[in-house]
């Protein structure tokens, strides 16, 4: 059901949000039971990335550029986006996860996609979520750039609800000291998570980067920003955090005590892998922990595998993935 689309695909036009929210803190109320439901696995489009951008990437700064001016000229590899659901059929899963990079060109495109959500019909997928990357910083120190990051952000909330994806990812960017960042980001994901409520799209935050990556942080922010459409995507992998928002440099944070602050909120899964040993079990994260907290946890949603490794084809690591979150699910 649609409550608005500028994109003129549905005639149901449903009425304004009513419910009204005071003091709002951090919601966790949406996790059934454990044992309600079976283990929901889905697959994560940037499991595939090479296979669709080729080698465009390797050059940021020119993949940057042609995002914003040329994005399709950055499909140099062997599958077309329209054909992920068919790829993630074939190879297990019914549930998909976009990357809005990977399709970056088409958001407002009815074209592309009514084809899209007709193959994934045709393949029996649900779309659930869409990462959004490279639309600004919705906490950034310039109003008007805070403001143009969420009117960027608004036109992926209008996809998520055509393709019927019920969650839209976001990155709590800032810049400055990590107070004044969090002070920020608040506000954004405020008026994001409002801006949401008309498109049926709940807002989740993942640990990505920055400030975003220490845990205790992007708690303090959610609840900061007091708003019940905002949750939480919980990488594995991304758990070193820094003020000036430089990958791969920074402080480390606990990624197994950061899982298990962010797990209340979550609503997604990003279940990361790089490389597996011998057994199959994956070298860098103790997966076996992870699955465990999961399981004592109260999270009943979707984990999402997201192999990023290259030690083995993208498809023999979505499945090495797949296998050994199932065998240590059942454990």
């Amino acid at each position: 059901m649609k409550r608005r689309s500028f994109l003129k695909y549905s005639t149901a036009i449903l009425g304004g949000i009513t419910g009204l929210y005071s003091s709002v803190k951090l919601d966790s109320s949406h996790a059934g039971k454990k044992g309600e439901t079976d283990l929901k696995l889905s697959l994560s489009q940037w499991a595939l990335h090479r296979a669709i951008f080729g080698n465009s990437k390797e050059n940021y700064e020119q993949w940057k550029t042609a995002l914003y001016t040329d994005p399709d000229s950055l499909w140099q590899g062997n599958l077309h986006p329209l054909d992920f659901p068919s790829k993630a059929r074939a190879l297990g899963f019914d549930t998909v996860e976009y990357v809005n990079s990977l399709i970056f060109g088409h958001a407002q495109d009815q074209k592309f996609l009514r084809e899209l959500n007709l193959r994934c019909d045709h393949n029996g997928i649900n779309n659930q979520l869409i990462m959004v990357d490279e639309e600004g910083f919705i906490g950034h120190p310039d109003k008007k750039e805070r403001a143009k990051a969420i009117q960027n952000h608004k036109r992926w909330m209008e996809t998520a609800q055509y393709l019927g994806c019920p969650y839209l990812r976001v990155n709590a960017f800032s810049i400055g000291p990590a107070e004044e960042q969090k002070k920020l980001a608040a506000e954004g994901l405020s008026q994001l998570a409002e801006m949401g409520l008309d498109y049926d799209v709940k807002i989740l935050i993942e640990n990505h980067g920055g400030m975003s990556s220490n845990a205790d942080w992007l708690v303090e922010t959610i609840a900061r920003a007091d708003h019940q459409n905002l949750g939480t995507v919980v990488d594995f992998d991304n758990f070193t955090f820094s003020e000036d928002f430089i990958w791969g440099d920074g402080q480390i944070y606990n990624r197994y005590i950061g899982v298990q602050k962010l797990l209340p909120f979550a609503h997604s899964i990003s279940a990361k892998t790089h490389a597996f040993d011998i057994q199959g079990y994956e070298t860098s994260i103790d997966y076996e922990r992870m699955m465990n907290l999961i399981k004592q946890s109260t999270f009943n949603e979707y984990i999402c595998v997201e192999y990023e490794g290259y030690d083995k084809t993208e498809e023999e690591g979505i499945l090495a993935t797949k296998a050994l979150i199932e065998k240590l699910y059942q454990i």
